[in-house]
């Protein structure tokens, strides 16, 4: 069975390293996994007024994450936290009241960052937000991938053998979370 990803990024631009970083990992994933990124650059700040007249975007945002059978979480560390345009993605995605998409949806969280620590205090924080939304969240491995020059290459291919294969052993476990919750779901 071949499970579709949704993945999100939680920088807007498109030189992210984190972006670069989902585009490499889509390389690497097993043939289980299909690997798709949902956009959020043109999600309006959310505010509850929207809620009576739905932006067309915001539901198509929603459709997209509906359609995954699991979401990876990609994001940068801004101020010890997450962006702010990925909390709204997820006020968007959660609202409004009682029609989350997030809820029962596995998902992992990843980030890069070219500080020592990376993306750790903003994926506590993730995790945190997607715990409220009840997204069964991959608990470990926890992935805090150090951006140094060369990790990946101009052909988009992660450079440093001992990265490639952590990211491999990621997305497999990823992969065996995913199986799990949807195998669970299928119990009840």
């Amino acid at each position: 069975m071949t499970y579709n990803v949704g993945y999100i990024v939680g920088s807007l631009s498109q030189r992210s390293i984190n972006r670069s970083l989902a585009a490499a990992m889509s390389r690497l994933a097993p043939p289980e996994l299909s690997l798709s990124e949902i956009p959020i650059d043109r999600l309006p700040l959310y505010n509850h007024d929207h809620d009576l007249s739905y932006p067309a975007v915001a539901q198509e945002f929603k459709d997209a994450i509906k359609a995954s059978d699991a979401l990876l979480f990609v994001t940068p560390e801004y101020n010890r936290s997450i962006p702010g345009a990925l909390k709204n993605a997820i006020d968007w995605a959660t609202r409004p009241f009682g029609s989350s998409v997030l809820a029962g949806k596995p998902a992992a969280v990843i980030g890069a960052s070219p500080g020592p620590i990376s993306t750790a205090v903003a994926q506590q924080h993730l995790k945190t937000i997607l715990s409220f939304t009840n997204s069964p969240v991959m608990g470990q491995p926890e992935a805090y991938i150090q951006f140094t020059p060369g990790l990946i290459g101009d052909d988009g291919e992660i450079q440093v053998p001992a990265t490639a294969d952590f990211l491999t052993g990621y997305l497999r476990a990823f992969t065996a979370h995913i199986r799990r919750h949807h195998h669970d779901l299928a119990a009840l």
